[in-house]
């Protein structure tokens, strides 16, 4: 696919592809922690002859800006890319889709923009703001399951990513295996990806920038005393959550209470699939869109 270098209101530059009719619905695609935007490639190749598919390398990814320190990567700035990018691509409303990282991008585009820019979400494997750090505190499976993130904001790290690329520290806080549904010319283009350490430094400092406590195993499992939510309104805007049932990072436990936050909610649970649902089962998300996009 081809890309576009488009330069934001910021300063940032993102490279980006941007296919399909120019008077079409827009439909915005950001991809998750550690990948780009062929994470959605299914997807475009499916949609794009019926809606324009605008899919970013997100700041700290591949050749897009990357500036040092951790504040440059807050949620803030990330969720204002994707508004800049509209701005500077000349779009005015769209449907906002994400996954992983992206999708934690994705409910706060959609939180801000509903009933404005934003017309409808999709997000996949991405926990919800308020649900996911409350689950932090009182569900062991899911904490066990993001202890890794200790390990990504961990700087001393830095310097085995800065020898052996990010690929290493996936390895130690992972055991980060090959997925049967990744082709191996996807696998080695992450790898390249991966093996700049300005990059891998990058890409990192989503997980340091986020506010989110991720306690230790040994910390009692009960919100501390006087525990506050994220002060969030309800998203009212139609929204599909697609959930691949297998994901080791997110299990399931974070469907649950999802519909009083998501007032016009659309669920579609993949079953016997990971966690990266947009190519381990492309043919079922994209069936799960065409019946939500129309």
């Amino acid at each position: 696919m081809n890309m576009t270098r488009v330069t934001l209101a910021s300063g940032i530059e993102l490279d980006v592809v941007d296919i399909g009719p120019r008077d079409a619905p827009v439909l915005i695609f950001l991809h998750g922690f550690p990948e780009s935007h062929r994470t959605w490639r299914h997807q475009i190749a499916h949609l794009s002859g019926r809606f324009r598919c605008i899919a970013p390398d997100q700041r700290g990814y591949r050749g897009s800006s990357r500036p040092e320190g951790v504040e440059n990567y807050t949620p803030d700035k990330l969720i204002g890319d994707v508004f800049q990018l509209a701005d500077a691509l000349g779009v005015g409303q769209f449907t906002i889709l994400g996954h992983d990282w992206g999708g934690a991008i994705a409910w706060g585009v959609a939180l801000m923009g509903q009933g404005t820019r934003v017309t409808r979400a999709v997000i996949a494997n991405a926990p919800h703001p308020v649900i996911f750090p409350r689950l932090l505190w009182t569900d062991p499976q899911q904490r066990e399951a993001s202890q890794y993130m200790r390990a990504f904001r961990d700087t001393a790290n830095d310097a085995l990513v800065r020898e052996h690329g990010l690929g290493a520290l996936l390895m130690k806080a992972l055991s980060w295996n090959r997925s049967a549904a990744l082709e191996d010319a996807e696998r080695d283009a992450l790898l390249q990806d991966w093996s700049n350490p300005d990059t891998a430094i990058a890409m990192l400092n989503w997980y340091r920038a986020s506010s989110i406590n991720v306690p230790p195993m040994d910390a009692p499992f009960a919100l501390p005393e006087g525990y506050t939510d994220a002060p969030l309104p309800p998203l009212a805007i139609p929204t599909l959550v697609i959930w691949a049932m297998d994901d080791l990072a997110l299990p399931a436990c974070n469907l649950d209470g999802l519909d009083k936050l998501v007032t016009n909610l659309t669920l579609e649970s993949v079953h016997d699939c990971g966690h990266f649902v947009p190519w381990e089962a492309p043919d079922k998300v994209n069936t799960a869109l065409d019946a939500f996009l129309g």
